[in-house]
């Protein structure tokens, strides 16, 4: 998960609406671009080398299969910021849960990893009853990019997991039978933190070896509580101006970040 001096934070390019999404409008391509440089700019600046790229402006999101113009978007801005000198890796997600889509974006472009919110098992979300996919999901990442990590959210916010399934079982379940790599821990919603137990629940269900992010919530304030059980967090909502999700991102509040992150 990065060297001994690299800061343990992953960074959310947040993109604006990508084609036919609400909100897409005149030039649509043209403001997705500029911002989504801007903000992965702001956080290299800031000292954040690791960034993940999402369609996080599109909502409401499909439940899965998005539409062309959305992947060819993202490709696009991945490809984009790939290139950007200073970021050393880049993952996808395509939300709500198209991972067959991360996957082949990843194969295009060279990024790293992806984010697969239900990978395994199944959660109530506002798109419905998202199943993972995971046999799918493997087998193709296998055919056309092998070296693209996945690492899969637990019991993912903005859902409602299955009743009677416990998070070390959804946890031990998507590493050992769903084969990811890594698993993402959340709270609620979006810029929501996780409870400290929880964190440690899922670490104590799979043990030392298997690298464990916090999916929402880091701050200033909770870095310390997040980060005793996990190796990395990922960071958005927090490096925008004002701390809102919607605004840019700046590059003295990834300093901050950052540096509570060493700490």
């Amino acid at each position: 998960m990065g060297t001994q001096n690299t800061p343990p934070l992953i960074g959310v390019v947040h993109l604006l609406p990508t084609p036919g999404a609400p909100g897409f409008g005149e030039d649509g391509m043209t403001r997705l671009l500029v911002q989504a440089l801007a903000d992965a700019q702001a956080y290299v600046a800031g000292g954040i080398e690791r960034l993940i790229v999402e369609n996080y402006h599109d909502a409401p999101f499909f439940k899965e299969g998005v539409s062309s113009g959305t992947i060819a978007a993202i490709t696009r801005a991945v490809d984009c910021i790939s290139a950007i000198n200073g970021v050393e890796e880049v993952g996808v997600n395509v939300l709500r849960n198209d991972a067959e889509a991360a996957i082949g974006i990843a194969a295009a472009t060279g990024a790293d990893f992806i984010r697969v919110n239900v990978h395994t098992g199944a959660m109530y979300t506002d798109q419905g009853l998202v199943e993972g996919k995971a046999a799918e999901t493997v087998r193709i990442r296998t055919r056309v990019a092998p070296e693209c990590r996945i690492y899969a959210d637990v019991h993912v916010k903005h859902a409602t997991p299955m009743a009677g399934e416990r998070l070390e079982d959804a946890a031990r379940d998507a590493v050992h039978r769903g084969k990811a790599d890594g698993l993402i821990v959340s709270g609620v919603a979006t810029g929501s933190a996780p409870a400290k137990e929880r964190v440690e629940r899922v670490r104590n269900a799979v043990g030392a070896d298997v690298p464990i992010m916090i999916g929402s919530g880091f701050s200033l304030d909770t870095a310390r509580s997040l980060l005793a059980y996990a190796d990395v967090a990922i960071v958005g909502t927090a490096a925008k101006r004002d701390g809102r999700v919607e605004n840019e991102v700046e590059a003295a509040r990834v300093k901050e970040l950052v540096a509570a992150s060493l700490r």
